[in-house]
């Protein structure tokens, strides 16, 4: 591959990934992923994505996802800012709203998703924003702060994706887009997401490509499966591969406020 690619949301802590980290970089590296956010959803995951990021020379995340805010106690801020002071991690989350599920009662993620976003606003890192079915209630609250950050994997309506961008975040697009079936509607936003803000990322290992051919049998998502969430968003904005790959690279390590490595 002629070109470089960053995945901007990886859970290489899930158990299917257990015992083959190492591999599972190996493969993205040869595809052409030459870095990864792993994405922390809890404490320990969060710990753990720190680690590996360490050992791999890659990004994490840190924070509590709306499923766990329920676990959160009075010591969260400090225990994320602990980790936030480790230099790969480079943003607060996977935080924010989900009533698609409701794991956990909305009251307290709300609270949950306030607070990390004051210390996202303290510590002044981006944020890494989880949503469903939530829009309404995420974009109220994240008026009350001044963050910058990323809508990972983005499937909601026109109307949120405009609101969203009107606050200055980036969208995180998945294999989600590949989907022939329920991809649709986000296939036709796709053009109207501007190319300064749009982010790749494969959520492994969940949301397999359906143009994936032939699927791998162990039917799970890997990083190195980027390239076909690239070519289908390229083919949506009729540009070349080569284009979407510099400019989702080049948006990661803006957003981040990093230099290419």
């Amino acid at each position: 591959m002629s070109y470089r690619l960053v995945d901007a949301g990886v859970n290489l802590t899930n158990h299917q990934f257990d015992d083959e980290h190492l591999d599972v970089i190996t493969r993205a590296k040869s595809a052409g992923v030459e870095k990864m956010l792993l994405i922390g959803c809890d404490l320990s995951s969060s710990e753990q994505s720190s680690a590996l990021a360490k050992t791999y020379q890659l990004f994490s995340t840190a924070g509590i996802h709306p499923h766990d805010a329920k676990t959160a106690t009075h010591s969260l801020e400090s225990q994320l800012t602990l980790l936030a002071n480790q230099p790969q991690v480079i943003a607060i989350g996977e935080c924010g709203l989900d009533y698609n599920r409701d794991f956990s009662p909305r009251d307290i993620q709300r609270s949950v998703f306030r607070r990390q976003l004051a210390l996202a606003e303290q510590l002044n890192l981006p944020v890494y924003l989880h949503e469903r079915d939530a829009s309404h209630d995420m974009i109220n609250i994240l008026s009350e702060f001044n963050v910058r950050g990323i809508l990972h994997c983005f499937t909601g309506d026109e109307n949120a994706l405009k609101r969203y961008l009107a606050l200055g975040l980036y969208i995180g697009i998945t294999g989600w887009v590949c989907d022939e079936r329920r991809g649709q509607a986000l296939q036709s936003l796709i053009p109207s997401i501007p190319l300064n803000r749009l982010l790749i990322e494969t959520d492994a290992p969940f949301l397999i490509p359906r143009t994936v051919k032939p699927k791998p049998k162990s039917r799970k998502n890997e990083p190195s499966l980027l390239p076909y969430i690239c070519q289908t968003i390229a083919e949506l904005y009729q540009l070349e591969p080569h284009v979407i790959a510099k400019q989702t690279t080049d948006n990661f390590y803006t957003v981040f406020g990093l230099e290419a490595r």
